[in-house]
């Protein structure tokens, strides 16, 4: 082989091992950022979800659920989110699940009064808390005024969104009775409406105030 074959076999051997540690490389940060985001929590686009697997140690418990006024004696899985167990353990499924990741607003249930993602929380902690979901609105038959001011303003479009919105908003008037408008919106702004009903959802959201 003569010199200028022996550098064009050189040159290939180094662009070769210079392609294996790229690939290399490549192949560890896909493996270091799985293992990122499992740990951080990014969102759903970078990590699965947290409820995917059992935490170690603690696998179930029996715990005492207060929703509605009503207590529910339950054993949960430790990875159980209140979402899930609220639909699927109590048939409770005015709270709804879209997303599942906390960013949409729907599964929005009340806890000690707090306005909450019910995809975002684990069950087995819940034990002794007050919990409220759109179920629980209504006083018998007799609708709540937010209920019934979506009813009377549109605020209500497919309605997937619907129920939380509403929690949204009790947590609002349950604070400050009589708020303005950008006090509304940014007490909704975690709740998204893939309709674009928002007009008429703070209108609703309003109206109840006045008639609170």
């Amino acid at each position: 082989m003569d010199k200028k074959g022996k550098e064009q076999g050189e040159q290939k051997d180094e662009k070769r091992a210079s392609l294996d540690v790229s690939r290399r490389n490549f192949l560890k940060g896909i493996a270091s950022g799985a293992v990122a985001a499992t740990v951080t929590g990014l969102p759903a686009s970078a990590a699965p979800a947290a409820q995917t697997a059992v935490p170690a140690g603690r696998t179930e418990a029996d715990i005492q659920l207060a929703v509605n006024d009503k207590v529910y004696n339950i054993k949960v899985k430790s990875h159980w989110t209140l979402l899930d167990v609220l639909r699927r353990e109590l048939g409770l499924t005015g709270t709804k699940k879209a997303c599942n990741q906390g960013n949409c607003g729907a599964c929005t249930v009340l806890v000690e009064g707090k306005a909450v993602y019910a995809c975002s929380l684990l069950a087995i902690r819940m034990g002794g808390k007050k919990i409220v979901t759109v179920e629980g609105l209504k006083d018998g038959e007799k609708l709540h005024p937010i209920q019934k001011a979506f009813s009377e303003h549109g605020g209500y479009q497919c309605g997937f969104c619907t129920s939380g919105q509403m929690m949204a908003a009790k947590a609002l008037l349950d604070k400050n009775p009589r708020p303005a408008v950008e006090e509304v919106r940014s007490a909704l702004a975690g709740n998204l409406c893939r309709c674009s009903a928002y007009p008429k959802i703070i209108e609703s959201v309003l109206a109840a105030a006045a008639k609170g």
